[in-house]
């Protein structure tokens, strides 16, 4: 994914794309504390056990660790805290029927800034077995080593 004006990459879920098929992403606001921004801003998160979830209409992120600011007081936060997802009524509910089915579940793919607000890009994914994540990886060894092969041609 290219680098937009005014994004800069927090924290990337880098195993949601092996254990989840994604079908759609989405866009969606946090609800912080001070000493969490603080601590998102010194680079400090962890979102790879985190999902989100609907409860009485409203989008949650669940698990998702921020640790402690460093410099913070007795005020900090609670690092695995439920942070609320800022999103349109209209997504809600696509999110809400999407999660009906069984298998499929809200990830969390990214934590991120755009224009100095903390967004996070929420995928609708579901499940893969593990002969899907085999075969997902036997056809990127395939894909390289066609690569390696074509290139290899060229040199000679």
């Amino acid at each position: 994914m290219a680098k937009k004006k005014g994004e800069d990459t927090v924290v990337v879920n880098r195993r949601a794309r092996f254990d989840y098929a994604i079908e759609e992403t989405m866009e969606a606001g946090l609800v912080l504390t001070g000493t969490e921004v603080k601590s998102l801003r010194a680079g400090k998160a962890s979102i790879a056990e985190a999902f989100a979830t609907i409860r009485r209409g409203e989008a949650w992120l669940v698990q998702a660790n921020i640790p402690e600011y460093a410099f913070g007081n007795r005020a900090n936060h609670d690092p695995t805290r439920q942070r609320k997802l800022l999103v349109h009524r209209h997504e809600i509910e696509q999110m809400e029927k999407f999660t009906q089915e069984r298998g499929r579940t809200l990830v969390p793919m990214r934590l991120y800034w755009r224009d100095g607000r903390v967004k996070v890009q929420i995928g609708l994914g579901v499940g893969k077995a593990n002969y899907d994540k085999r075969a997902g990886m036997a056809e990127r060894d395939a894909k390289r080593q066609i690569d390696r092969a074509l290139r290899e041609r060229q040199k000679a």
